[in-house]
């Protein structure tokens, strides 16, 4: 296992460092020491390793990624696991806002709460969260899955887009053109796939699904009060 301490060494030089690494690499097990809120930690990774990032980080942290595993064991700021393309991003505390915004793929798990705009914009993640989200989480989510085992805030999937919203919780307000769908038993097998693979359990029998009502997609003025 590799071992970088934050207290000796640098951001910049740790990503270097994980960006420089050659796809038949062997050091593919990363341990990430006093973080103590650095920001930008692991991003942009494009290789199949390992990271445990041990503490708390700040923002934008596994940003961009791509086949790696980063593991942050503690809480952290703004945009953990922004545009993540693919690989996984968990976090074993709470997370800051705009967690996963515009995830193209993969899978973000927050195992405590996530803040506001959790999910906005995005365009194929996979994000499970373990507690509650914010305001205006999956604001114009366009496609993938959010899985919340807590309660939401108001203005949830405001423009929404053709994501799936499943909330166990309850949810403070539903955003504009964003609707309670059925849950089918195709719904449900999701969701158990979905808290299976993130590793959290919960009651898939009490997930309420949510959608797109599919008018805002072209403007209307029948329909103008509510861009």
């Amino acid at each position: 296992m590799q071992i970088v301490d934050l207290a000796q060494s640098n951001v910049r030089t740790l990503n270097q460092r994980l960006h420089d690494l050659p796809r038949d690499t062997n050091e593919r097990a990363w341990r990430i020491l006093n973080p103590r809120g650095a920001h930008a930690v692991a991003v942009g990774l494009n290789l199949a390793v390992e990271i445990h990032v041990e503490g708390h980080v700040g923002y934008y942290c596994a940003g961009m990624n791509k086949e790696a595993t980063v593991v942050i064991h503690g809480q952290c700021g703004w945009g953990v696991g922004e545009n993540i393309m693919s690989g996984l991003v968990r976090v074993t505390g709470n997370a800051s806002q705009a967690a996963g915004a515009s995830g193209h793929g993969g899978m973000v798990v927050i195992e405590g709460d996530a803040g506001p705009r959790c999910g906005i914009s995005m365009k194929g993640v996979d994000i499970v969260v373990g507690g509650s989200i914010g305001n205006f989480s999956a604001f114009m989510a366009q496609a993938g899955n959010l899985v919340v085992c807590g309660d939401a805030g108001d203005a949830l999937g405001d423009s929404l887009y053709e994501a799936d919203l499943y909330v166990q919780g309850k949810v403070a307000s539903l955003g504009a053109d964003c609707v309670e769908k059925k849950m089918t038993p195709k719904d449900a097998k999701t969701v158990a796939a979905l808290l299976a693979k993130a590793g959290i359990k919960a009651d898939v029998a009490r997930f309420r699904h949510y959608g797109s009502a599919r008018k805002l997609y072209h403007f209307h003025v029948d329909h103008a009060d509510a861009y």
